[in-house]
């Protein structure tokens, strides 16, 4: 069936980023994967190449576009590589939102321009130990001074992509007590400098996945935050929390699909080469019918995928339609990959194989942007049950 979803402009842009891939990171990316990060310069690479500014407006230096089809070949790019740009990936998909929908003017001048260069990489804080889903439940806090020129912010965050390289982090920091009758209130969302006395990164996590991104625990005593760095309108951050959801779980669906169509091409790729019993893996039936079952998983996975991202640019895509996307896209991708290692043998499981990195690059997508039983709810609510 022809794909209608990208135009002449997409796939331009897919062979430059094509090449960029082959130029700039196949040939590093296992120096990143043994290194847990990329290293910082990468992120101004992709600075310069525009990967940055697509969605921001030409005046801050963006490309002014108002849509995320871009984002969405580069998802399909790096998985078919077999390769990630690093933590870059949280700056666009969780930092650029927020500033773009929360920033004022004044913000949006001094922090968009070095966003779209990679100068200043954003990452965001919500997650803290003990707490997992129940963002209600946080107790990072930020007082406000008795001048009130700044916040004091204390409290610890874990599991922050992109934490260990970021120069600015939206942290999620408690400004009151939430109501009795409604626990979601009192959160605000602040623009935190890195730089800043008190605000320090702590361990950099040993994922299963992911390796080439950063991840890490943040920690604050005692931080001052200048009122002017305040993100939108103070006690009403969880409701802006839920504002970029349907987004960020369409990307999770979409690069998980991404994952699954390039699994299917690594292993297409295997079995045509290796040879068991004097005859390649290709030719047994097996082989073909598991390859084929998992090719109709990924057409599908790819017409979900495709129509979610249509209806996110014309902003018509509802949270429980998002939810069942997310949903749908990383349940498939969890069993092509897993079928596909299953047909490499014991060389899937050698991280020396692309295979082997997409099948624990691939587990948490079922986890984070809220796990999929969080998906099921949100659907079964929406269904009226």
């Amino acid at each position: 069936m022809r794909r209608t979803v990208f135009d002449e402009d997409h796939e331009a842009f897919r062979e430059t980023i094509r090449a960029f891939i082959e130029a700039e990171v196949v040939p590093v990316h296992d120096e990143w994967f043994a290194a847990g990060q990329a290293p910082r310069d990468f992120y101004l690479k992709l600075g310069e190449l525009g990967v940055f500014g697509i969605t921001v407006p030409e005046e801050y230096g963006g490309a002014g576009m108002e849509s995320h089809k871009f984002e969405a070949v580069i998802n399909e790019e790096t998985a078919r590589a077999g390769v990630t740009f690093g933590g870059s990936g949280v700056h666009v998909l969780l930092g650029l939102p927020y500033i773009r929908m929360l920033a004022s003017d004044e913000q949006k001048k001094r922090f968009l321009p070095k966003f779209v260069t990679g100068e200043e990489m954003w990452a965001l804080a919500m997650t803290e130990p003990g707490t997992g889903s129940d963002l209600a439940g946080m107790k990072t806090t930020a007082k406000l001074s008795e001048d009130g020129s700044h916040y004091v912010l204390n409290g610890a965050k874990t599991f922050i992509t992109g934490g260990v390289h970021a120069d600015r982090v939206i942290v999620c920091a408690r400004t009151a007590a939430p109501r009795e009758d409604d626990r979601r209130f009192g959160i605000s969302l602040f623009a935190v400098d890195t730089k800043s006395e008190g605000y320090s990164v702590g361990r950099k996590l040993d994922k299963l996945g992911l390796k080439a991104s950063d991840t890490a625990e943040l920690a604050f005593v005692d931080v001052e935050v200048p009122a002017e760095d305040l993100l939108g309108e103070e006690n009403q951050g969880f409701g802006y929390l839920g504002l970029n959801l349907p987004s960020e779980r369409w990307g999770i669906a979409f690069g998980a699909y991404a994952q699954a169509k390039a699994a299917v091409r690594f292993t297409k790729q295997y079995v045509q080469e290796r040879t068991v019993f004097g005859q390649s893996v290709a030719s047994f039936q097996n082989t073909k019918f598991e390859l084929a079952a998992c090719q109709a998983e990924v057409d599908a996975a790819e017409a979900v995928a495709d129509r979610a991202l249509e209806a996110l640019d014309a902003g018509e895509l509802s949270p429980a339609e998002a939810a069942s996307a997310k949903l749908f896209c990383t349940e498939v991708a969890h069993r092509v990959i897993d079928r596909c290692l299953q047909l490499h043998g014991g060389y899937g499981f050698m991280n020396e194989y692309p295979i082997a990195r997409l099948y624990a690059d691939n587990r948490v997508n079922r986890i984070y942007g809220g796990t999929n039983e969080v998906m099921k709810m949100i659907i079964s609510k929406d269904m009226g049950l």
